[in-house]
């Protein structure tokens, strides 16, 4: 039998205990055996009515989280499903590396209290970083207006594509990180010039609309890569650091037309391209291709890595 780890991740009074009484609350646990691993206590209790169906078993340090005592646990308590409040300060990697053979991650909710991310973004850029990247779900809560415009203009898209974003008031109400109404550049020009610090900016929105761009004609400075992954694709663009200075990533769109062959990997190119839509394995599906119309080696961008 396979059984489903849902994993809540934040810092201390993030608000994970809270979502955690919210989701038994709903009947979570109503049908199910349910293992409740709390690796992180806060002001937050869980509530007792609602544990009926539940084991709560406490996990004091990163190092007694091991796969011998994931199975016991297993083994003990037999459940068909378990829920993890993890501790803020253990990387994820100490809970996925040790599950079970029959455990899977079935879904991972990330809770940040907004006023505070800067601060742990500049402190703790790698713990920070890799709970915005898990997260299926982003939640982002106790936000005053000005927060909420803060954190749309760091374009968290870039750190994690997939996970659904919500930014939530102090009242509990909340709404989505993005409108889908936004477009961030004049698509009304000839040619739409990319600036060079704003290619992520570009990149996140491309991704995002394809269609918005199709047959639109764009101009930017690239630099040249080659997919080790698959055979004779170009993918040019640009290096970013989406979260933190250990959390580089390159931000590329599969390539064609002539010319391409002549640059080397890492090589800069002035480019002026069409985007057109194909399938592609890169892509899983359909998405945007620079179809080159120009190119020129050139100097670097400025600045050479983009941050957000």
């Amino acid at each position: 039998m396979q059984i489903p780890v849902y994993t809540i991740l934040g810092f201390l009074d993030s608000g994970k205990s809270q979502f955690v009484n919210g989701v038994l609350a709903d009947g979570l646990a109503a049908d199910h055996r349910t293992l409740l691993l709390q690796c992180e206590e806060g002001d937050v209790e869980y509530d007792p009515s609602l544990l009926k169906n539940v084991t709560v078993v406490s996990v004091e340090d990163e190092e007694d989280l091991t796969p011998m005592f994931l199975r016991e646990c297993e083994k003990k308590y037999r459940p068909r499903q378990v829920l993890v409040e993890y501790n803020g300060m253990w990387p994820l990697e100490t809970l996925l590396d040790h599950l079970p053979p029959s455990w899977f991650p079935a879904q991972t909710f990330t809770f940040v209290e907004a006023a505070t991310f800067d601060i742990y973004s500049r402190n703790m850029g790698q713990l920070m970083a890799e709970k915005v990247k898990a997260a299926d779900v982003l939640v982002f809560n106790r936000c005053t207006p000005e927060l909420k415009d803060s954190l749309r203009a760091r374009n968290l898209r870039m750190a994690n594509r997939r996970a659904e974003i919500y930014l939530e008031d102090e009242d509990g109400t909340d709404e989505n990180y993005l409108t889908g109404n936004e477009c961030p550049f004049d698509l009304d020009q000839d040619v739409i010039d990319i600036p060079d610090e704003d290619f992520g900016v570009w990149y996140v929105d491309v991704m995002d609309h394809p269609q918005r761009y199709e047959g639109k004609t764009i101009h930017a400075k690239l630099e040249m890569m080659r997919s080790s992954k698959y055979r004779d694709t170009c993918c040019p663009g640009r290096f970013a650091m989406v979260c933190c200075a250990n959390d580089v990533a390159f931000l590329g769109l599969v390539a064609q037309g002539t010319g391409l062959e002549e640059y080397r990997n890492k090589q800069w190119l002035d480019a002026t391209f069409r985007i057109s839509i194909h399938e592609h394995p890169a892509y899983e599906g359909p998405g945007p291709f620079m179809d080159i119309l120009d190119s020129r080696p050139c100097e670097k961008a400025e600045p050479e890595l983009l941050t957000y």
